[in-house]
């Protein structure tokens, strides 16, 4: 045992407490973030003692935060980004000022010095990126409106570390460095950021397509895995040798690929790795809870943990209210951004570095902030348990959750402009549907038209069992979300097989991967609607209206023949793209000889 290699006994004692205790807090109902915390505690040198490296774990676990913020950036295309800028900007710089503002000038009236206050301030008004990304996404908040706020707030707090720590010098001891010396420095630094972010963009433009087309066509898929790794930990280390944000880089990387047509391969590859990894980012959290400090200066602890959660729910639920969120949404967009943030252990430690404060109260700050993280998922399941369903109750004239078994024959999953259309065509008919939905905002309006929507995630199983899916016939899968609407076809299929699924798809890749899954019944949104507004321009240029008609529904039946033929070759991008050019070559020919005939008989009809 004695020979047996650290790194391996290390793994071991890491993969058993993850597969031990995940599973028991989900079964409690506390979910995967305190799962991995409790087992980080467990471990950790306060608990068993098996581990004591945390800080080295912590540092290599990061990296589960920097996959993440990639594969979040694969998801946005940079116009989506750049339409989100005014929400990052702004949104971002008023919560991380309102924040620090309030915070510092706290601490300052309790007598603490202003270098203190200030950089206290600065490093408690961040969040945890980890921590509320994987708790929108456990939520499926990602698509709604407090989804994309935190999402942008967080994303502003990444490009916001930067300017924190080159402030911290300047706030250090006065003593040593040459004025002149400490400009030279500074712009040196300056320098070197805006190289490695043009360096990104400008690689990520010329470079990375060409460079991943050449590996994905060697034919190794784990070479493939490998460069997707590569790329990933190449950026994060540009950032970090530059003193920026490891997670923005990679964010930028993904942006940058997020319209290539490697995303979704991308996105399969590394997913595995930033799952893991970010389970032992959360151990790694808890191992590092210091106890002792805790135990040592218990009041002063708990002190500066109550009043910086307090003082940041009071000014993110303001900040919710000027944004107009919905109401529902208010308290765990609140909660989510209240944590302290894994970039405030960075902050404190190297502010106690440039002798802004002693170590002792970085050690306290750092223990604060890593509490917060500790009790903001238990936190976050007592407002799902205690307050929402008040929420809820209070407003039952405008939102009504599913309480009793409903029996209708049609489930729709998804009311949008896409659902609504098949809802009433149903109720036309006199046929009832069952219509579930979980944006808040869209459910009032409809509602407010007399349509009875209820509020709930079509991904929960428990939630179909109430909305009859073991007797109802047919599901139509009408959501926005890509993966949530996979997802919905997953539990479907496994639950309830007798249930018939007529879907939406968004585009090509979304109608393979319904296809893959059994699902028959697939219509591209858009598609007939284009095809009726092409018939609409073919008779303004002058063509009879049967002619018009007839290529228009030719068109049509060629098109749902040509997906039939280019289905088998999706995973082949070269043939795949060949049989497709090949199909509009055929029907290009094929309507030419129609319009030749069509005029030959027309020329007959005269003479």
């Amino acid at each position: 045992m004695n020979d047996t290699p650290a790194w391996l006994v290390n793994s071991f004692i890491y993969l058993a407490a993850a597969v031990v205790a995940v599973p028991l807090a989900k079964k409690l109902g506390l979910g995967s973030i305190i799962g991995y915390l409790a087992a980080g505690i467990a471990i950790g040198p306060w608990g068993l003692g098996l581990v004591t490296n945390v800080q080295d774990i912590l540092h290599f676990a990061e990296f589960g935060v920097v996959l993440m913020l990639f594969l979040i950036g694969l998801e946005l295309e940079p116009l989506r980004l750049w339409n989100l800028r005014r929400p990052i900007f702004g949104w971002g710089s008023a919560q991380l000022l309102s924040c620090a503002a309030l915070l510092t000038g706290t601490a300052m009236a309790f007598g603490v010095e202003w270098t203190t206050a200030l950089v206290a301030g600065l490093g408690l008004a961040l969040s945890s990126t980890a921590i509320a990304l994987q708790s929108i996404n456990e939520r499926n908040l990602m698509r709604t409106s407090s989804g994309q706020a935190g999402f942008s707030i967080l994303l502003f707090q990444d490009v916001a570390a930067i300017p924190i720590l080159a402030l911290l010098p300047l706030l250090g001891a006065l003593g040593g460095e040459n004025e002149a010396v400490a400009q030279t420095s500074r712009s040196l630094e300056a320098i070197k950021i805006v190289a490695a972010i043009a360096s990104i963009i400008l690689g990520g433009r010329l470079l990375l397509r060409p460079v991943l087309r050449w590996i994905a066509n060697s034919g190794t898929p784990e070479i493939f895995t490998a460069a997707s790794l590569l790329l990933v930990v190449g950026i994060a280390a540009l950032m970090q040798l530059v003193g920026l944000s490891m997670a923005l880089g990679a964010f930028l990387a993904g942006v940058l690929l997020a319209e290539s047509e490697y995303r979704r391969e991308l996105e399969t590859d590394i997913e595995p790795f930033k799952a893991l990894l970010l389970g032992l980012f959360f151990i790694a959290v808890g191992m590092s809870i210091d106890f002792g400090v805790l135990w040592k200066f218990p009041g002063q602890m708990l002190a500066i943990l109550a009043g910086f959660l307090g003082l940041k729910l009071l000014a993110i639920y303001g900040l919710a209210y000027a944004m107009k969120l919905p109401w529902q949404e208010r308290p765990v967009f609140a909660l989510l951004l209240a944590q302290g943030g894994e970039f405030a252990f960075v902050v404190f430690q190297a502010a106690a570095g440039a002798s802004v404060f002693s170590p002792e109260t970085a050690s306290l700050l750092i223990g604060a902030v890593t509490l917060s993280m500790l009790i903001s998922p238990l936190l976050l399941l007592a407002i799902d348990k205690l307050v929402l369903p008040r929420y809820a109750n209070g407003k039952k004239s405008t939102l009504e959750e599913i309480s009793e078994p409903q029996e209708a024959p049609v489930i729709i999953a998804g009311f949008g402009r896409y659902g609504q259309i098949v809802g009433r065509m149903l109720l036309a008919q006199g046929i009832s549907a069952t219509v579930l939905d979980h944006n808040a905002e869209m459910i009032e309006t409809v509602r407010a038209f007399g349509y009875r929507v209820f509020y709930g995630d079509a991904t929960r199983l428990d939630l179909l069992r109430t909305a009859g899916a073991a007797q109802a016939k047919i599901l139509v899968l009408s959501v926005d979300d890509v993966e949530q609407s996979l997802k919905i076809v997953d539990v479907v299929r496994e639950n309830f097989p007798q249930l018939q699924i007529v879907a939406r798809a968004r585009d090509v890749p979304h109608w393979n991967a319904l296809r893959d899954r059994g699902v028959m019944r697939v219509e591209r949104e858009l598609f007939d609607s284009s095809l009726r507004s092409a018939r609409t321009v073919l008779e303004l240029l002058g063509q009879p209206q049967d002619a018009a008609q007839q290529a228009a529904e030719r068109f049509r039946q060629h098109n749902l023949e040509l997906f039939e033929r280019m289905y088998p070759h999706r995973n082949n991008r070269e043939k795949f793209i060949t049989v497709a050019k090949q199909g509009r070559i055929q029907l290009e020919v094929q309507m030419k000889q129609e319009r030749e005939q069509l005029a030959q008989q027309h020329q007959d009809s005269q003479g």
